[in-house]
Order: C-alpha cells, then sequence, then structure tokens
C-alpha cells in the first residue's frame, strides 16, 4: 500500500533510531510519550539556547529543562491529537488508511466513546475521528484549503503524495506561497496541508 509516511530514496531520513513499527501499539505509545516529548522539549530549549549564545551548545542540565518548562504554568510539551468530524466513519477510514497509508492506534478507547470513533497514528501525534453531527456547512468552503480551518501534517516527499491524490483522483491545491506543500479535503470537507520538511 501506498503511504505518504514512507520516505523515497532521495530523501533525508529524520526518523528517530529506534522504528515505532516493530513495538507493540502500548510500547509505541510509551516510547512516543517518554522519548519523543522529552526530545523535542530538548531540542526547543537547544535551539532557544543557541540563538541566544551565538555559539555552540555544551552540557544542557535539568534545571535549565525545567526553567523552560516554567515559562507555561501547565508544561505545554506538543500537540497530542487534533479531532475531526466525520459523517461516515468507514467512509473516512478508506480515506485516512488506504489513500494516506495511516494506521490505527488500537490502544485508544474506541469504544468508551458515546459515539463511534477510530484514532489514527501521525508521526508520534494522532487523528481522532469523530462520527458525529457536524455544525459546520460543508458547502462554500473555500476552494484552497489554507483559507479555511486546517491540520498540518509534515512529510517527507509532496511529489509522492501527489502521485497517490491523482491515482485517487482526489483534489488538491499547491501552496499559494510556493514553498513544498499542498493543501486536500477529506471526504468530510476537513482541509489537510501536507508539507515536506
Amino acid at each position: 500500500m501506498a503511504s505518504i509516511f514512507r520516505p523515497s530514496s532521495a530523501s533525508l531520513d529524520l526518523r528517530p533510531k529506534v522504528i515505532c513499527k516493530n513495538l507493540s501499539t502500548r510500547e509505541r505509545f510509551e516510547f512516543q510519550k517518554k522519548s519523543l516529548r522529552k526530545e523535542r522539549i530538548n531540542v526547543r530549549f537547544c535551539s532557544l539556547k543557541a540563538n541566544k549564545a551565538q555559539g555552540p551548545i555544551e552540557g544542557i542540565s535539568v534545571v535549565e529543562e525545567k526553567q523552560l518548562n516554567s515559562k507555561t504554568d501547565y508544561g505545554v510539551v506538543g500537540v497530542h491529537h487534533v479531532g475531526l468530524l466525520c459523517e461516515n466513519l468507514e467512509r473516512s477510514l478508506e480515506f485516512y488508511q488506504n489513500i494516506l497509508g495511516l494506521e490505527i492506534n488500537e490502544a485508544r478507547p474506541h469504544d468508551k466513546l458515546p459515539y463511534r470513533g477510530a484514532w489514527l497514528w501521525v508521526g508520534s501525534e494522532m487523528i481522532h475521528l469523530m462520527e458525529l453531527p457536524n455544525p459546520d456547512p460543508l458547502t462554500g468552503r473555500p476552494e484552497h484549503g489554507g483559507r479555511d480551518r486546517h491540520a498540518c501534517i509534515a512529510i517527507r516527499d509532496v511529489s509522492n503524495l501527489i502521485e497517490i491524490l491523482d491515482k485517487a483522483g482526489i483534489k488538491y491545491t499547491m501552496s499559494k506561497s510556493g514553498r513544498p506543500a499542498i493543501f486536500t479535503r477529506d471526504p468530510d470537507a476537513n482541509a489537510l496541508e501536507f508539507t515536506q520538511v
């Protein structure tokens, strides 16, 4: 199955050294919760410290990391998931799984909520599809998703995704800024941006 998350041979491999696909869902969740989020905080701190010091970074202490986290009393560490409404869960899963290649996170509570839904992995974060009535109009939305509410997913190769969308007959628009990014909509008119990193 084609996947936008599978890098091309010519792309730079930015994946962590531990490949989450080989772990169980529980192990993957624990790895991502502990390792990737901590790594992101450290990387962000390193960037701030490097910009401030205008020089190389040597030895970041736990105290310095805590100082960064104290900028927000509640400790923001990243985006956990994006919730998207859908009219028909099976139709949405066809798009997200079979066209975009996302995998379901089986550890999430699909059956504990009062509506149908699914949690899909997007790197170390997730999309939560919720089969609920949509209060927003589905028609009259801007043609270009960049002028509408949207979620942005970082990918390695926009050209590979363009081929996948063309083959599936799914419309998209290129980023108006000229950067390597495209906008498309899912079957429920939720706007998605895919930007090449």
